[in-house]
């Protein structure tokens, strides 16, 4: 019950940080918020994910704030698809593709919607950084709060905000990781980069 009541107010200050992102004009000084306060709930936060004797020195390495890797895009149709991803906690976890955007210079990415209770929009992201987690990243994940802004028309991809999932920092964490629509070829150093804890 506690993990449940913990968990909770994790999201919720997920949810407030994003807030303060999306309300901050200037996307270099929105990172540094971002950056501030997510190193903070990795380290302090009782639903962390990171393991218990790293929390107190913990530190994300992120890198700068690269103002090219920011995109406001549209959401084009694309065939649809369906994933159902299965995982150890939550059984098979439902994804419907709802569309493809277009980042300049990079390639494309597909766009998914949970189908499952609370929905939200999850872009996941696999580049070729060594730098970066290999089973992925995320950049956007909005049933858990981090929802750069943005329509259909034009969303905020800002790889800049990438970040480890759970996953990357325990084992007792799963998660739903990058099919071959969200891989790029190019790396991507931006955002977090991957640093093993444990």
């Amino acid at each position: 019950m506690t993990a449940a009541w913990e968990i909770r107010d994790w999201r919720i200050r997920v949810a407030d940080l994003y807030a303060d992102v999306r309300f901050e004009p200037d996307a270099e000084v929105a990172h540094r918020i971002w950056s501030h306060g997510r190193a903070a709930l990795l380290r302090e936060h009782p639903a962390t994910p990171v393991p218990h004797p790293d929390r107190a020195s913990f530190a994300p390495e992120v890198a700068p704030y690269d103002p090219a890797l920011r995109f406001v895009v549209p959401v084009a149709p694309t065939t649809p698809e369906r994933r159902e991803v299965p995982t150890a906690t939550d059984g098979l976890v439902p994804f419907e593709r709802v569309g493809r955007v277009e980042l300049p210079g990079l390639g494309s990415l597909d766009v998914w919607w949970l189908d499952s209770y609370g929905g939200g929009i999850f872009l996941p992201l696999r580049d070729a950084s060594p730098r970066t987690y290999g089973g992925g990243r995320y950049v956007l994940d909005t049933v858990k709060g981090a929802d750069l802004g943005g329509t259909r028309d034009a969303l905020v991809v800002d790889l800049n905000f990438a970040y480890q999932p759970s996953c990357a920092y325990s084992s007792d964490w799963v998660c739903p990781l990058p099919g071959p629509g969200n891989t790029l070829d190019a790396p991507v150093e931006a955002g977090e980069l991957y640093r093993a804890v444990g």
